[in-house]
């Protein structure tokens, strides 16, 4: 075999090599959809954070700030500037859940109903009801 054609199959090799892993696909994106109705803190908002953030180990008592038990997670959020109403996609809790701040919330990865229920919630003006 000739020395241009063993140069020519490592250099399609190498190529390959390049191009594959540009289709590759590591990350699934989910379309939240824009909730309407109005929510209330306690029956909308407090069950999400009991289902998936106030975990032992997580946001409760004595885990990492902010505390999201029922008793605790508003004056937490609302007092450690976690909400912002006048813009809420920039609001700290919300970039936390999509994962626009590091490693989204809850670690199971970004889930689309909870995001789209806090990011309706605080559009709503983030309100104790």
């Amino acid at each position: 075999m000739s020395f241009k054609k063993i140069l020519l199959g490592f250099a399609a090799a190498a190529s390959m090599l390049l191009w594959a892993p540009g289709c590759y696909y590591d990350k699934t994106v989910f379309i939240e959809e824009e909730e309407t109705g109005e929510l209330s803190f306690a029956q909308d908002i407090i069950p999400l954070f009991n289902a998936s953030c106030n975990v032992s180990g997580c946001h409760n008592a004595g885990g990492i700030p902010p505390v999201l038990t029922a008793d605790k997670a508003y004056n937490a959020l609302i007092s450690g500037n976690y909400i912002d109403v006048d813009a809420p996609e920039n609001s700290e809790l919300y970039q936390w859940l999509t994962g626009k701040r590091s490693t989204p919330m809850p670690l199971s990865g970004p889930d689309p109903s909870i995001n789209s229920k806090v990011l309706a919630w605080i559009k709503q003006g983030a309100r104790d009801n």
